[in-house]
């Protein structure tokens, strides 16, 4: 079967994924010149950048360096960051904040008239930036947002077509039908995959899209199981879906983890106490509330001073299911918030598909390692996606056309079955055997029908997009599942019960791809990029 093409459109530069990274990449590569096309499944806000709290990690004047940063980020990674990637990114984010800041986004002062910073887990010193107390996030997205760039809003790429000289165009689903872009260039900037999960801090959007793109096109992806979980989500009986988080700068500023009876959560678990690496934190409260049969702790913030103005938006999403922050305890519960790793690239976004690039959450550039920094977020979605939306210069003149577009088979199961199978077998704390059920479950329940009869049984409120984000889950779930069954260690944000430590010899990253066949098969995390140009360097 033929997909019926209802609109088309060429351009230099496809951008999947409307958040920091993607509006970066697309602003710096209309600045160079390239006709640019963002395609958005969602509106204006619907991304994970909207809902950043904590802010950005970007070297101090004064007490920090760029060798503080390194090591600090580096610390937290447990052992897989790539160090020249770490530093090339680190020594970029003075820069990409001043370009921020250029664009018109106002970040909080002090006192002094100088930025505000405060201090999240992980770090050393206090070096987060941060806007409207805690939410810096909406800060980034309405001023990049304001430049005014080209974006199809309600648009889902399926596919990303390549052919010999590498990406060739972009076919897509919008509430006017099928399209194909033309285009020799496409940037994945699609987020994370929280929705693999019952409950997280992304949006309903983020299905792991740019991970099911990538490997159908033939790219690689790599540390995929290492999943962050956020140890301080609101918990709320019988909450699902997306949840509030509470930032990590409210232990920054003060407040403490304690359980149930009062005591402290981390006391003797890290020299840092509440302000650990967020992998050893979520799993201290994970077994905390196993020991005591409980399915939440509490956050105690009643000292810090001035709570509500710091923290405006925790204070509105705490006072909206019933609890008074400035009075009460809060109840907290890990939740699945940032994937350390995804497609596989170097730091200006390349994968080893020609023309294909990824930037920001859905991106693996060796910056997070085993589990990110705190803050590191959106530094790098600044950092690597300007980087991005200049490399793709390269690819001018390059000439890119999709002819025809045959139908293909989507294999799916449920995102229920996904959901549930992932947060009781994949979640903090895995085992082998939980991990091969968890597989087990979804591949018992995948169906597998023509891409076109996918879309038109679709029965949601977008029905264009359901089967085609149940399938980009599925895909990722596998390639999750698989990855986290071959790390038989406990090493950053997974923890393998049976093997509680790391392994030496294991102090790797484990990459992902589709063979010829479609399967999924475990390979080398190296890949040969194509040259940086003498002048990017």
């Amino acid at each position: 079967m033929t997909v019926p093409v209802s609109w088309e459109a060429e351009v230099d530069l496809v951008v999947i994924g409307g958040g920091v990274a993607g509006l970066t990449a697309a602003r710096t590569a209309s600045l160079c010149g390239l006709r640019v096309l963002i395609l958005s499944k969602g509106g204006p806000t619907d991304t994970s950048t909207q809902y950043a709290q904590g802010g950005i990690a970007v070297v101090a004047p004064l007490g920090d360096s760029v060798d503080s940063h390194v090591r600090d980020t580096v610390e937290a990674g447990a052992g897989l960051c790539e160090v020249d990637a770490v530093r090339s990114i680190v020594e970029g984010g003075q820069d990409a904040v001043a370009a921020l800041t250029d664009l018109g986004a106002v970040f909080d002062l002090g006192r002094d008239g100088q930025i505000s910073r405060t201090r999240e887990g992980g770090h050393s010193t206090r070096r987060i930036i941060h806007a409207g107390g805690d939410a810096t996030g909406a800060e980034v997205q309405r001023a990049l947002n304001a430049a005014g760039l080209p974006v199809l809003f309600g648009a889902a790429a399926l596919r990303v077509v390549t052919g010999a000289d590498g990406v060739r165009g972009v076919i897509a689903v919008s509430d006017n039908g099928f399209g194909v872009v033309h285009t020799p260039a496409v940037l994945l900037a699609t987020g994370g995959l929280g929705q693999l999960y019952a409950l997280s801090t992304n949006p309903p959007g983020a299905t792991g899209d740019g991970v099911a793109l990538a490997l159908w096109a033939g790219a690689a992806v790599a540390d995929l199981e290492f999943v962050q979980f956020h140890p301080t989500v609101l918990y709320t009986p019988g909450g699902v879906g997306r949840r509030p988080l509470i930032s990590e700068a409210v232990r920054g500023e003060g407040a403490i983890l304690v359980d149930s009876q009062g005591n402290s959560v981390t006391t003797g678990v890290h020299p840092r106490g509440d302000l650990a690496p967020r992998d050893v934190v979520s799993r201290a409260i994970a077994e905390r509330m196993r020991a005591l049969g409980t399915d939440h702790v509490y956050l105690d913030a009643r000292a810090v001073d001035g709570f509500a103005q710091r923290f405006p938006t925790i204070t509105a999403s705490c006072l909206a299911a019933g609890i008074d922050p400035a009075a009460q305890l809060i109840p907290v519960a890990p939740a699945a918030h940032y994937q350390c790793g995804g497609v596989l690239t170097d730091t200006h976004g390349r994968t080893g598909v020609a023309g294909l690039y990824a930037a920001g959450e859905v991106a693996r550039t060796g910056l997070h390692g085993a589990n990110r920094l705190a803050s590191n977020s959106l530094l790098e979605g600044l950092v690597v996606g300007e980087r991005a939306g200049a490399a793709a210069v390269e690819r001018a003149g390059v000439r890119a056309r999709v002819d025809e577009i045959s139908s293909w088979t989507l294999e799916f199961a449920d995102r229920s079955v996904v959901q549930q199978a992932m947060t009781e077998h994949a979640s903090v704390v895995r085992d082998g055997a939980g991990l091969a059920e968890a597989l087990e479950r979804i591949d018992a329940a995948t169906s597998m029908v023509p891409m076109l009869d996918a879309v038109e049984d679709s029965v949601t409120a977008a029905p264009h997009l359901r089967r085609i984000e149940d399938a980009a889950l599925t895909l990722t779930a596998r390639a999750l599942l698989l990855a986290a069954a071959a790390r038989a260690e406990s090493r950053g944000c997974h923890t393998r019960s049976e093997y509680p430590g790391t392994v030496d010899q294991q102090r790797h990253s484990t990459a992902v791809r589709l063979d010829a066949h479609g399967g999924l098969e475990l390979t080398t995390a190296a890949v040969d990029f194509e040259p940086i140009p003498v002048g990017m360097r």
